[in-house]
């Protein structure tokens, strides 16, 4: 299960400007009068920080509605994002962060605006079995932080996550080409295996995926590929398991993991050279 990140730095910091403003009555409802903005600011602020997120958005939405020219509108529409985030409600997170986006796209908070979009996208992964169209949308977000913030701590904390991300995605790529290999659609199982070793190379699935590779092409009776498969898998991984079960494989049919230089694998990934 993916963790729920949580920053509390915008909190802090947006708390310690309201700091020194005028308090509240506690146990005071939001009535539709007009109220001062940092009243209605810091009774969001509060409900925030008690973990009353669906009171805390609803008050920053009220910052917005009786004051939508202040500074204070800027601050409460990205908080709003936040309490939507903390209370699981992704896709007004990110409708919300958007918009923020759209209107102030300059701001020195745009950075956690693009990365709460992310991070809503990236929680709401699913397993390999399903449907990875979201996992898509979080890798790009997360990308997205990464280029446009490359020195931020949101940019730290993608990077990380764009590794798991695209780990996932790799693992749906080995799920559906164990699948074609099962009913011996073979050319297909080898397209998806070769999708993991050319577009997720630095994933754990790589060594599995050479290795089902070399099973594909012997069962087609490709031998000069699986021997230059097994080669690529040996010489990277030499003490994985999968190759000693390539090895295995080859030896059976007196065969040994051999260079090829005419192999497409050769030309993507040289073992001796050790491309990628």
């Amino acid at each position: 299960m993916i963790r729920k990140i949580v920053n509390l730095t915008l909190i802090m910091v947006l708390t310690a400007l309201v700091a020194a403003c005028s308090g509240r009555n506690d146990g005071e409802e939001l009535e539709y009068v007009e109220t001062t903005v940092e009243e209605l600011y810091n009774l969001g602020v509060d409900y925030l920080q008690e973990g009353r997120y669906s009171d805390a958005f609803v008050q920053f939405d009220e910052v917005e509605r009786q004051h939508p020219y202040s500074v204070w509108a800027r601050r409460a529409m990205l908080m709003s994002s936040f309490s939507h985030y903390q209370q699981n409600e992704y896709d007004e997170a990110i409708l919300a962060a958007n918009r923020f986006i759209s209107l102030h796209p300059g701001h020195r908070d745009a950075a956690y605006a693009y990365y709460l979009i992310a991070v809503s996208y990236y929680e709401q992964i699913r397993d390999v079995g399903r449907d990875q169209r979201i996992t898509e949308r979080a890798l790009a977000t997360l990308t997205e932080v990464v280029r446009r913030f490359p020195n931020s701590e949101y940019a730290r904390d993608a990077r990380l996550k764009i590794d798991l991300t695209r780990d996932h995605l790799a693992g749906k790529e080995m799920e559906i080409g164990r699948w074609y290999q099962n009913r011996h659609e073979l050319n297909a199982a080898i397209n998806r295996f070769r999708l993991v070793i050319t577009d997720y190379q630095t994933t754990a699935h790589v060594p599995e995926a050479l290795h089902r590779l070399v099973e594909s092409y012997l069962s087609l009776g490709l031998t000069e590929e699986a021997t230059a498969t097994a080669a690529v898998l040996g010489y990277n991984y030499p003490g994985d398991r999968w190759y000693s079960d390539s090895y295995r494989l080859l030896r059976r049919q007196d065969l040994e993991p051999e260079v090829r230089e005419n192999s497409w694998i050769s030309r993507v990934w040289n073992p001796l050279n050790r491309v990628f």
